[in-house]
């Protein structure tokens, strides 16, 4: 998708459009652009397709990171010999704020009477809830067991981990809340990503990359 053409749709449209995304959301387009009206309008077009693909591969990131944290949550319970799943065995030293995520995904997850499914649980808790799993307030007692997710890190350093998930967590928030990205330093967001699936599997990076319009759309930037 290219962006719009300063101007395309005419004075008349372009104040129409104006109106709805409202002025204040417009104003650093605007600022940007040094008040022209139809060129905002194209860097506005321009970060929403960015966006997009920014959020299509960090979905992909997002499934895989929590795939491979519970991977290791699990082997963790099987090494302690834990018959209970990680997210409701008490003995798992989760703070009370990851309990409360848990819950809520649980009464997400839940179809009728039943337990919900596990898998259900895991896709309901959010990119935030793993992220603070690998927060520094775990660094002496989940760590050393997520440290296993990550095979290919450079190093079992907890920093080497959290420092690009949480700025992707950053990165996530203000794409879900359509904020302005334009003016981010996107080549190393998109580093970010690419560094934490070669810490969990270099293979994963050629997959996600391969289908990836991160880099065509970068090159697209007005």
């Amino acid at each position: 998708m290219h962006p719009a053409q300063p101007g395309g749709l005419g004075p008349s449209a372009d104040k129409a459009v104006l109106e709805l995304v409202s002025p204040e959301r417009l104003n650093p387009y605007l600022s940007k652009c040094a008040g022209d009206l139809g060129a905002a309008l194209a860097l506005y077009q321009w970060n929403s397709t960015a966006a997009a693909a920014f959020f299509e591969t960090l979905g992909h990131l997002e499934v895989m990171l929590r795939n491979a944290l519970d991977a290791r949550l699990v082997a963790r319970q099987v090494r302690r010999n834990r018959a209970d799943e990680w997210f409701t065995d008490p003995a798992v030293p989760l703070r009370g704020n990851a309990r409360a995520d848990i819950a809520k995904a649980q009464d997400r997850a839940k179809r009728g009477p039943a337990a919900p499914p596990r898998g259900k649980v895991i896709a309901e808790l959010n990119f935030g809830f793993w992220r603070f799993l690998l927060a520094r307030h775990y660094s002496t007692t989940l760590w050393p067991d997520l440290a296993g997710a990550f095979p290919h890190a450079p190093d079992r350093a907890l920093r080497t981990v959290e420092t690009p998930v949480k700025e992707l967590h950053q990165f996530r928030n203000r794409i879900a809340h359509h904020e302005c990205i334009w003016h981010l330093n996107l080549e190393a967001r998109r580093n970010d990503i690419q560094t934490l699936l070669g810490f969990m599997a270099p293979a994963a990076v050629d997959w996600v990359f391969d289908a990836s319009r991160i880099d065509a759309i970068l090159a697209q930037r007005p």
